[in-house]
């Protein structure tokens, strides 16, 4: 019972409740997440089962897609409409410069994390602290925003696209576009299409997961299908004994095609995967090898 199903987060429903139902279902305690949607947000949430959950942080490390909508002139304490009203604003503002500023975010941007968060520091949740009345000092991080594609604008709310990296805050991407146009706002919906290569349109929802049980299987996606790396080694049976006994083996001799830097790689003894492994070139020792990172 091994693989990853993509499962439709409705609202009203945490990621770890999604992993619950998965686990009765399927009668299985070997369940993971890969990476938590917020209770409120709905969307795609691809969900490891049995050795699939040794990849888990590879698929959390995937490019994200959003739906959300900004309404500008409201702040909230949660940056999302979710939370409390703490501050009103007036707008006036035209399309064009509403769709400039949201455009503008594009490239690198730097993000500050919002106190209603599950960072921790100093062992604490954010959004424990947040509830308590406390705030704390938060390090700005770098995030990548690959694409914004807007939808539509009207007024005070515009709903767009945008696929970035991971631990990208959508809702703080929201209130920084409200300061850029010098009022503030909010994110007043969130929906996740896409994670990786998993999409809406695959998605499976909980009603189907609760009514298939153990019959989710047949909509398991295999662990090398769902890493979804296009390049791939074919090595022996004895190579394939070393590996699964820790040995490390030279992996290039297997190699016959062109590769860069960090490049992942599957490793199959004829159609079985067998392991995970990734180009390193270490200038140092002046040498180039293929390192396994799961098996």
């Amino acid at each position: 019972m091994d693989g990853v199903l993509n499962i439709y987060k409705p609202q009203n429903m945490t990621s770890h409740d999604v992993v619950a139902i998965v686990r009765g279902a399927l009668q299985t305690k070997k369940v993971g997440h890969t990476g938590t949607l917020d209770p409120m947000a709905t969307g795609v949430l691809p969900i490891c089962v049995g050795r699939a959950t040794k990849i888990v942080d590879f698929i959390q490390n995937d490019k994200k897609t959003y739906k959300t909508e900004i309404t500008l002139g409201i702040e909230t304490d949660t940056e999302d409409c979710w939370g409390e009203t703490i501050k009103e604003c007036p707008v006036d503002v035209t399309d064009e410069q509403f769709r400039d500023a949201i455009m503008s975010f594009v490239g690198e941007i730097s993000q500050v994390p919002p106190m209603y968060s599950a960072l921790k520091v100093d062992g604490k949740k954010l959004y424990e602290l947040a509830r308590a009345g406390k705030t704390v000092e938060r390090k700005a991080r770098l995030r990548t925003i690959f694409d914004i594609t807007i939808e539509s604008i009207s007024g005070t709310k515009a709903t767009f696209y945008v696929t970035c990296s991971k631990g990208t805050y959508i809702r703080t991407l929201c209130s920084d576009i409200g300061r850029k146009l010098n009022t503030v706002a909010h994110m007043s919906a969130l929906e996740r299409t896409q994670s990786g290569q998993f999409t809406l349109e695959t998605a499976i929802s909980i009603d189907d997961v609760k009514s298939l049980g153990l019959e989710l299987q047949k909509q398991f996606l295999s662990i090398d299908e769902a890493l979804g790396f296009d390049k791939k080694i074919h090595i022996s049976t004895k190579a394939k004994e070393l590996i699964q006994n820790g040995v490390k083996i030279d992996l290039m001799r297997y190699v016959s095609f062109d590769y860069s830097n960090d490049d992942y790689v599957l490793v199959y003894e004829n159609k079985q995967f067998l392991a995970l492994a990734q180009f390193i070139n270490d200038t140092l020792k002046v040498t180039k090898i293929f390192e396994i990172k799961r098996v």
